[in-house]
């Protein structure tokens, strides 16, 4: 597989952007088949590793050996693990949950991902399927020796369709039985034009489709729209061991997005490290209220960002709610008058009090 080589040694023009999309395709068909596990008589999946998915979120914690996860995964949680002092160690999965704002929130550990997962060796597939459902990815690195870490990381992740804080490409694409290929351009394109488009999407057997780009989109951009399988996902990069460096340094980390700055050994910053992940998980908390009675402040129904609506709403609490839903009574920043009788479709805001009225 010299793709890669081939991508570094083509010059960029205009004719070889369209020889690099084709290879950038080439690649990323290889990888989908890392990704999509072979269906039907896969060798049983590993122990642990089918995590029940408990919790309103999940955060999957990433690392490379010694650079203290484990010690920051039981000191924030709690979750007993066994810390062993040789090098990759945690291979099964146990989960710890701790409440957060009213939200449980579930912490993985995702081991082995960064040795040869992705070239589907040993343990890593499963791993990988686990992080895929992740709500939002820490990276845990070593202040002293972030960046080599970051990047190896950030590869590999690219490397199974995960996207860190990206946002799916601004992209139409629909699949036609006949007309050929249909392309447009929005706006000005530096990388995409229609000739590698149609070569990009003939590599994909794709000769009938309508294509729009709303940005200025590039080859990569294109291909996971093709591809359809790419999950995007927030992260944050947890960088540990801060007992070891000076405060000017500190204040320049502070600067970097999407960096906490953390001792998982002092317990320094955790609060600061828990506000951020709550931030990036972006979960929607709804008191309920019995008719009659106070609102339940203790244990709210947490919904995620973008699945809100009073029908979501039911929808967690029972399948079958939403059968005997006559309108709800809600109270809060989503609605103007309190409170205000509301169906199905309105939408909820973090910290509503809603009171379900059934037939």
């Amino acid at each position: 597989l010299n793709c890669h080589s081939r991508m570094a040694r083509t010059q960029k023009n205009k004719a070889t952007a369209h020889h690099l999309g084709l290879l950038k395709a080439r690649l990323a068909k290889l990888r989908r088949e890392l990704i999509t596990p072979k269906g039907g008589s896969g060798g049983g999946t590993g122990e642990g590793f089918d995590v029940a998915k408990t919790g309103d979120a999940r955060v999957g914690f990433i690392g490379f050996p010694s650079v203290g996860k484990s010690t920051l995964l039981s000191n924030l949680a709690g979750v007993y693990s066994e810390v062993a002092s040789y090098e990759f160690t945690t291979l099964t999965t146990v989960p710890g949950v701790i409440r957060y704002k009213g939200a449980k929130i579930q912490l993985l550990d995702l081991p082995g991902i960064i040795e040869g997962a992705k070239d589907g060796k040993g343990r890593g597939r499963q791993v990988i399927a686990v992080a895929r459902t992740c709500n939002l990815i820490l990276i845990v690195l070593d202040v002293l020796k972030p960046l080599v870490h970051k990047k190896l990381i950030e590869h590999e992740l690219e490397g199974f369709g995960i996207r860190l804080n990206k946002q799916p490409p601004n992209i139409g694409f629909k699949k036609k039985d006949k007309g050929g290929i249909n392309f447009t351009a929005t706006c000005a394109q530096s990388e995409l034009d229609a000739e590698t488009v149609k070569s990009i999407l003939s590599e994909y057997k794709i000769h009938n489709a309508d294509i729009t780009l709303r940005s200025d989109s590039t080859a990569d951009d294109l291909i996971d729209v093709v591809e359809g399988n790419r999950v995007y996902i927030p992260c944050i990069y947890v960088l540990n061991k801060i007992d070891q460096i000076s405060i000017e340094e500190l204040d320049i980390i502070y600067k970097v997005p999407h960096c906490v700055p953390i001792s998982a050994h002092h317990h320094w910053n955790f609060d600061d490290l828990l506000e951020r992940m709550w931030d990036y998980l972006q979960l929607v908390r709804i008191y309920t209220k019995p008719k009659g009675q106070l609102p339940d402040y203790t244990s709210p129904v947490v919904l995620p960002n973008g699945r809100t609506s009073v029908e979501d709403f039911c929808l967690k609490i029972h399948k079958n709610l939403i059968k005997e839903f006559k309108y709800a009574l809600v109270w809060g920043s989503s609605v103007k008058h309190n409170p205000q009788k509301v169906g199905k479709d309105h939408v909820l805001e973090d910290e509503d009090v809603i009171q379900l009225v059934k037939k």
